[in-house]
């Protein structure tokens, strides 16, 4: 009988992370089960899940972990939440962005900094995560937190950007607690244009990479159950890569 047990989901977007969990919940017949690092619903990839009481109480641990990400911005335009699910609350012209420029912007977000989370979080404040205040009108001013982004890469060439639809694909790997909407914001303030993010995947969390992951599809068919068995991790194999 299954007891405990690690589980790697490729989210697809449009689903919560917890609905990953109301899933293998219903799949795995048992209540005991978690994330390690919420995935906003339009994000995509590597969601950590833990099944079993010996396998939550290791979820910390998971989320120590280096993270790395690829992502797409669109310049221009800036939105309330940073990503695609707020109202747009500014357009600027982008004009034209050379490699130079470009790539002297990603510099400064490099290495160790202090970045302010979102409004639109689940970080929490007096018990209540920061969205519930931001729906609701209300001003919570979060104190900028310490990150480490180690990475900060264009995947899309060398060329020029130019224009209203002009977009930005970049990799990131940074430290936990990192948020790749604060920085596609940032990003887009330092360019003097504005930016949100479009797309998110995480393809890599400590030790563990979206490739190995269970397919979200196969998870909603008749041998579900079977499919993650075949793939499960123990406590005690992830306990070792963890160390």
């Amino acid at each position: 009988m299954f007891e405990a047990g690690i589980f790697l989901i490729d989210k697809p977007p449009d689903v919560t992370s917890f609905g990953v969990i109301r899933r293998l919940r219903r799949i795995l017949g048992m209540k005991k089960v978690g994330h390690a690092g919420t995935l906003d619903p339009f994000a995509t990839g590597l969601l950590i899940v833990c099944a079993g009481r010996q396998a939550t109480r290791i979820i910390p641990r998971f989320m120590e972990g280096e993270k790395e990400y690829v992502a797409t911005l669109q310049l221009g335009v800036e939105t309330a939440t940073h990503d695609t699910e707020g109202e747009v609350t500014a357009r600027t012209p982008v004009g034209t962005l050379g490699n130079e420029r470009l790539e002297e912007c990603l510099g400064r977000f490099r290495g160790s900094q202090l970045q302010i989370p979102p409004a639109y979080s689940a970080l929490k404040h007096k018990g209540k995560p920061l969205y519930y205040y931001a729906r609701k009108g209300i001003e919570i001013e979060k104190e900028a937190r310490q990150v480490e982004i180690r990475e900060l890469v264009r995947t899309d060439g060398d060329h020029p950007l130019l224009g209203e639809d002009a977009q930005l694909d970049i990799r990131v790997v940074c430290s936990k607690g990192t948020y790749i909407r604060s920085l596609a914001a940032d990003i887009g303030r330092e360019l003097g244009c504005g930016a949100h993010l479009i797309q998110l995947r995480r393809i890599r969390s400590g030790c563990f990479t979206v490739a190995e992951s269970l397919s979200w599809d196969r998870l909603g068919d008749e041998n579900a159950y079977e499919y993650c068995m075949s793939r499960v991790i123990s406590v005690d194999e992830a306990g070792k890569l963890l160390q």
